[in-house]
């Protein structure tokens, strides 16, 4: 996607806007729930933003939300695009090249995952702190816009240091016990096999998902600041004997959606700009 599909896309949205957010968020499988707390809310249905893929996976309500989350300026994606919809890696990335140019600052990124990681449980939050990409792809090939960010970007810190280091400072204030890993992004729709599960550990992954990955990497490219969080929604496959579904991330994200608002809002609450 050009520049000139961006600023088509910014400019449409900052026509609704009445605030200038600095806070971006995607909220991934079952985790929407948050820009329902959203207050003074705008709500933009993807389908209406030129350029905007929509989402087809359930679970995800396909709309931009622009509004007060305490006491913050955000903007909500409630629902992300996947590369396994049949959208190309600049379609999935779009929305983060469309934050950066509305003035976006810091993203919070969430997703459901599978738990790679045996001590890890279902309904367990992990705050990211690296990530690794299994998905044969890049979001950065192609040409590269000198204005958008360098040809070569260092991701030794694309989770950004100071950001984890809030969120357990969050989490401790809370009460709440989190775990930290790293997420292993796959292409999907298949969940994994058990043999590829073992790889993935061998590998140093502690989840495993089918997002995130690229949008990180394109909000590394355009110098915005990343918190990750991932809700353990089930154990990945081998772990436990039984099948993986859809439903069964749907539902453990449902049943941890208390702890999830809670450490989210306290982390929006305080997050360092």
């Amino acid at each position: 996607m050009n520049n000139t599909a961006v600023q088509e896309a910014s400019s449409h949205i900052q026509e609704k806007m009445t605030t200038t957010p600095k806070i971006g968020l995607i909220l991934g499988s079952g985790l929407g729930v948050l820009g329902e707390k959203i207050k003074n809310q705008i709500t933009i249905p993807y389908k209406d933003i030129p350029h905007f893929p929509e989402s087809t996976v359930s679970g995800h309500k396909g709309q931009l939300i622009i509004g007060n989350l305490e006491g913050k300026q955000v903007v909500a994606m409630q629902g992300r695009f996947h590369y396994y919809e049949g959208y190309s890696m600049q379609q999935v990335t779009f929305p983060v090249r469309v934050m950066k140019h509305l003035g976006i600052e810091s993203v919070i990124v969430t997703n459901a995952a599978g738990g790679i990681n045996t001590s890890f449980s279902p309904g367990n939050l992990m705050v990211i702190t690296d990530h690794i990409n299994n998905m044969g792809i890049n979001p950065l090939i192609g040409k590269n816009d000198d204005q958008s960010g360098v040809r070569f970007p260092d991701m030794s810190q694309a989770y950004d240091k100071e950001y984890i280091k809030h969120a357990e400072a969050c989490a401790s204030k809370l009460g709440l016990s989190i775990k930290k890993g790293v997420y292993v992004g796959n292409t999907g729709p298949a969940y994994e096999t058990p043999a590829e599960v073992r790889m993935l550990r061998l590998l140093g992954g502690d989840a495993v998902g089918m997002s995130t990955v690229p949008e990180v990497m394109v909000a590394a490219h355009a110098g915005i600041r990343v918190l990750g969080i991932s809700c353990i929604s089930n154990m990945a496959a081998g772990i436990l004997d039984q099948p993986l579904t859809h439903s069964e991330v749907i539902e453990t994200t449902e049943k941890v959606r208390g702890d999830f608002l809670n450490f989210l809002k306290e982390i929006i609450n305080t997050l360092p700009q």
